[in-house]
């Protein structure tokens, strides 16, 4: 029943942005956009999504402390982004704790979900720092401004939180016990599962204690959302005589916070209406159809590359979409 409520939920928001971004537009502007537009920009941007795929790849490698190729992590990590691109509720990163538990010798569950938070936490924190940049090159969106602020804020005390529990291994272990003793659950089989959820999730964050594999963690992460900016900078070509900096930053921030508003897979509707809120701050409102039609295109560019490299994935892994599902649902049982 939650989940059905989130999906109807989802609906209304997808709908009523759809709604928005339409009324917006005229129909003859839209056109003469797309007629008009050099697509030749789109080969060297997909060109630089591939490359951060590749450095993504390359950081969730050292989260996970080595434990699993690079071919792995790249395949895995494809597969997980084609899910979350068709299925709601962040599905993907279900999956890729599944087909992590696939490889010799298994990564644990809960090792695997820890090294995604902290992943998440990187992301949002280059996504409030492109906030943050954007504001040199002219006025931000209150909703962008307020979003950028507030994630900022969680994603340090979230990140600092996760680097004291690492470093302190046995408090937070003794922490657990603690709780344990205090519901009279001390020596109950659940609790010794807990301590070994916890023991795994808590290997997940060792990179974060060690600094070479922080400072890498930390310059992969800077280095792939470098090529996204590329990317997103070039695409403006597409439309524009004229692309900008800030505003590149500010549309990428803004379709990423976007991601996290209730939608349609894929967030239909919120990720355009981002875009085209954030580039109409920077000075690309007008005409509205040739900033719909970016919007579109940039949302476009990146759930093909997604789709091509999920699909290479799922081969690569060896895996069908119905296996993966029954193996989720085992797993989740379990």
């Amino acid at each position: 029943m939650k989940r059905w409520r989130v999906g109807f939920l989802g609906l209304i928001v997808s709908l009523g942005a759809i709604y928005f971004i339409a009324s917006q537009v005229d129909i003859t502007q839209l056109k003469d956009a797309v007629v008009g537009a050099r697509y030749i920009f789109v080969l060297p941007t997909v060109a630089f999504l591939l490359l951060g795929l590749i450095t993504r790849a390359f950081r969730w490698q050292i989260l996970l402390s080595g434990d699993l190729p690079l071919w792995r992590t790249f395949s895995i990590m494809n597969v997980a982004y084609l899910v979350n691109g068709v299925l709601p509720l962040r599905m993907g990163e279900v999956a890729r704790i599944y087909l992590s538990t696939r490889a010799t010798p298994p990564v644990p569950p809960m090792k695997t979900a820890s090294t995604i938070v902290v992943e998440r936490l990187l992301d949002l924190l280059a996504v409030v720092l492109m906030v943050v940049l954007a504001l040199s090159g002219g006025s931000v969106p209150d909703f962008i401004r307020a979003s950028a602020v507030i994630s900022g804020i969680a994603a340090m005390i979230g990140f600092l939180t996760l680097i004291v529990l690492a470093g302190r291994r046995e408090m937070t272990r003794t922490l657990l016990i603690t709780m344990m003793r205090f519901v009279g659950r001390e020596k109950t089989p659940l609790a010794a599962r807990l301590e070994q959820w916890l023991d795994h999730f808590l290997d997940g964050l060792q990179p974060l204690t060690r600094p070479k594999a922080l400072i890498s963690a930390l310059g992969w992460t800077t280095v792939s959302w470098g090529f996204s900016a590329v990317a997103g900078y070039i695409l403006m070509f597409t439309f524009y005589e004229h692309a900008n900096w800030a505003a590149t930053l500010l549309y990428i921030a803004a379709a990423g916070f976007a991601v996290a508003v209730p939608a349609v897979p894929g967030n239909l509707g919120p990720y355009e209406g981002s875009i085209i809120l954030a580039i109409g701050a920077m000075g690309y409102a007008q005409p509205a159809g040739t900033a719909a039609a970016f919007a579109v295109l940039v949302h476009g560019v990146n759930l093909i590359v997604h789709a091509a490299t999920g699909v290479v994935g799922f081969i690569q892994e060896g895996i069908s979409l119905g296996q993966l599902s029954q193996g989720v649902k085992e797993m989740r049982q379990s």
